[in-house]
């Protein structure tokens, strides 16, 4: 068995982050329980690329899709999440019922980020981000992650802050992977949240 931290989980980093709003009848399947939060037909799904760092407790990289969910305060749900930290993926798994799996991550931090992620099976989807400029304020953050964990639901609390940046990003996504229900669509927001730090769990 892998050990892992104990929650909560004190984490920090970089992280890319996009913004879609899709059709209902097109998400992958949410939780028994679990209602998208839905605006004009749509639900809002977001994609980001995440860079754990120092002096964070574990340093990996993560692709991770989720949807937002109704709930008394902000919530949303990870449909899809890959990380290359087997640490990262046997703790995500037993204290918060996140579906972890494992891939092949890759990531250039420069002016422009790009960042790749593939399993031993098939790619899921490269993306590229250029921030722009803006006041460098941190703004704060805090919201429940929603997943199934031994059969119930658990509503696990988030509390982060980070600066975020106004971003253009393009994404190319394999049709026949796990985003595929992304693939052809642009995103309506991208950004940059640099040098955050997050809280996971309670």
């Amino acid at each position: 068995m892998t050990a892992y931290p104990p929650e909560p989980w004190n984490l920090a980093g970089q992280a890319y982050l996009s913004f879609w709003r899709v059709p209902v009848s097109e998400l992958p399947e949410l939780p028994d329980g679990v209602e998208p939060a839905v605006a004009g037909g749509r639900a809002q799904v977001f994609a980001a690329w995440v860079d754990y760092q120092e002096p964070g407790q574990l340093q990996y990289h993560e692709l991770l899709v989720t949807v937002a969910v109704r709930g008394k305060r902000l919530s949303s749900s990870i449909t899809g999440i890959w990380v290359d930290s087997e640490v990262s993926l046997a703790g995500g798994r037993a204290l918060w019922g996140i579906p972890k799996d494992l891939a092949a991550l890759d990531f250039t931090h420069g002016r422009t980020f790009t960042a790749s992620a593939a399993t031993q099976e098939d790619w899921i989807a490269t993306a590229a981000f250029t921030a722009r400029p803006t006041l460098p304020v941190t703004l704060p953050a805090a919201f429940d992650v929603v997943q199934i964990l031994d059969g119930r639901l658990k509503r696990s609390p988030v509390r982060a802050k980070a600066r975020p940046h106004p971003a253009a990003a393009e994404w190319r996504i394999n049709e026949a992977g796990p985003l595929g229900f992304l693939a052809g669509q642009r995103p309506v927001l991208s950004a940059s949240l640099r040098d955050f730090k997050i809280v996971f769990g309670g």
